[in-house]
């Protein structure tokens, strides 16, 4: 299978391996990601379903995954089945990035599904990949202050109100969220599983 010869591909260039809950997790060294990313693409990984940002800020102690920077990006490829003789293979590459200097390389190039979510992940975390053919934000409006994915983010102090007249009082709102209160969803957040209050 095609996630064997990506393990085995990682083993033999001193990649960090994990494998947790049958997934398959490689660390990829941020100056050579296109390079890695490349041979993934080569090796049969044709299509790239999501492109996620992380900030570990406030990311709980005690978790067995260590954490060298601040924000990383993680890869989902898949060697789509039906495409180009496929198997299903999924691996999650990963790459750290510095608080400091928060860019990486664009994998638009490789696999053009990147374009969104990576704009997505530029939006809210502030992350810049480079080489991006358009990277400019997508969720949020382009005067928006901040990126509001970040844990260091304010969660903002104004209520909202809604073209349709709705009005959302951060406070009450967010109390759901920190499971202290139902707030206004009626549910009490804390648990896997939301719990009726």
């Amino acid at each position: 299978m095609r996630r064997d010869e990506a393990k085995a591909y990682a083993e033999e260039k001193g990649i960090p391996v994990r494998e947790e809950h049958g997934l398959l997790h490689l660390v990829l060294p941020l100056d050579e990601l296109k390079v890695h990313m490349r041979a993934f693409k080569e090796m049969g990984f044709n299509y790239l379903a999501d492109v996620i940002g992380m900030d570990y800020l406030d990311y709980p102690e005690g978790t067995s995954w260590q954490h060298p920077e601040r924000f990383a990006v993680i890869y989902e490829l898949v060697s789509m089945p039906g495409f180009a003789d496929g198997d299903g293979s999924r691996i999650y590459p990963r790459v750290y990035v510095p608080e400091k200097k928060p860019r990486l390389e664009s994998v638009t190039d490789l696999w053009p599904s990147a374009n969104f979510p990576e704009r997505e992940v530029y939006d809210l975390f502030g992350l810049v990949f480079e080489g991006h053919p358009d990277l400019r934000r997508i969720l949020l409006p382009e005067d928006a202050e901040g990126h509001p994915l970040r844990k260091d983010h304010p969660l903002g102090e104004t209520p909202t109100l809604f073209n349709d007249g709705r009005y959302i009082n951060p406070e009450a709102f967010r109390a759901g969220l920190r499971g202290k209160d139902k707030g206004l969803t009626g549910w009490r957040g804390g648990r896997r599983k939301g719990e009726r209050r």
